[in-house]
């Protein structure tokens, strides 16, 4: 990692550079892009979602956003905290940057009085699984809407 990664609130300043960020394409089938989470975020409000983006120096080179400390109960939404995107930029992947973002994310969240960090994956041997659990994240043994469902204990 050449420099290291801040989480910086997406505005209009800052918006078309953020959502020009893109994965590899044989990424795209595992991830939404950045104008799609967006869209997920403004018509999902029972989600409760917090999206960021992510900058190392001046440069945006990713994008994460979490379900951020729902209420219990909630159909259809997994939580409190659940890791609902994670995308590094193509041209930044292998640099760290992911890895940092879960350390910065996990940290909020423990912060913030959360004991745990859910995601989800679909369970393909290309996808982001071996990354997830690399990184300490364990399957509960859900599925949910065809994904495999991690936990990572904080």
């Amino acid at each position: 990692m050449s420099s290291p990664v801040r989480l910086v609130e997406i505005t209009d300043a800052n918006r078309d550079a953020v959502c020009a960020l893109h994965v590899h394409p044989g990424q795209q089938r595992f991830v939404a892009s950045v104008a799609r989470s967006l869209e997920d975020a403004a018509t999902t409000p029972e989600g409760e979602p917090w999206y960021r983006a992510v900058y190392a120096g001046d440069e945006p080179v990713g994008f994460v956003m979490l379900s951020w400390d729902v209420p219990p109960g909630r159909p259809g939404v997994l939580g409190p905290y659940f890791l609902w995107r994670l995308l590094i930029d193509a041209r930044h992947q292998g640099h760290g940057y992911g890895r940092a973002v879960l350390t910065l994310v996990t940290g909020l969240v423990r912060a913030d009085g959360g004991t745990e960090l859910l995601t989800s994956h679909q369970p393909d041997e290309d996808g982001p699984g071996p990354f997830y659990r690399k990184f300490g994240f364990r399957p509960t043994g859900e599925i949910d809407d065809g994904e495999v469902v991690l936990r990572l204990t904080l």
